[in-house]
């Protein structure tokens, strides 16, 4: 069985269609790879197999991750650019629950549940690198 595409081009960049297992970031990391994109914005929804979240400490200059389970990602959006000549993602989401509750944050890890989920990638011409700005110990993305 041939696997299907993940994305198609369009007019202002790319759609991927990711399914059940999938590391976003990873899929992500490819296509910036594979398609030599300069930098993105990027939205989307779908279904959440495993989330982990993360609240940034100011004073540890580290996240605080917590990980939820089966969850729908109601949104995604975040933006593409470079860091130390590797793909950079900053990304926020928000998703629920079976009960209806939201839970929200920085993105540090995301795998598709069941289902799939969606994301658009409008491209931006201009290479774009992230560097950590020393006054508050996280990376800032820099025009």
């Amino acid at each position: 069985m041939t696997e299907p595409r993940r994305h198609i081009a369009t007019q202002t960049g790319f759609l991927m269609v990711l399914r059940q297992g999938d590391d976003v970031f990873a899929r992500l990391e490819a296509l910036m790879r594979e398609e030599a994109i300069p930098s993105a914005f990027i939205a989307g929804l779908g279904f959440a197999g495993h989330v982990t979240f993360g609240f940034f400490d100011y004073e540890k200059k580290e996240y605080a991750p917590k990980t939820m389970h089966n969850l729908e990602l109601t949104n995604l959006t975040g933006t593409l650019a470079w860091k130390d000549g590797k793909p950079s993602i900053h990304a926020h989401g928000t998703a629920g629950d079976d009960s209806f509750r939201t839970f929200g944050g920085h993105l540090l890890a995301l795998e598709v549940g069941r289902g799939s989920l969606e994301i658009s990638v409008t491209v931006i011409p201009t290479r774009l690198e992230r560097a950590v700005d020393p006054g508050i110990g996280a990376n800032v993305l820099q025009l």
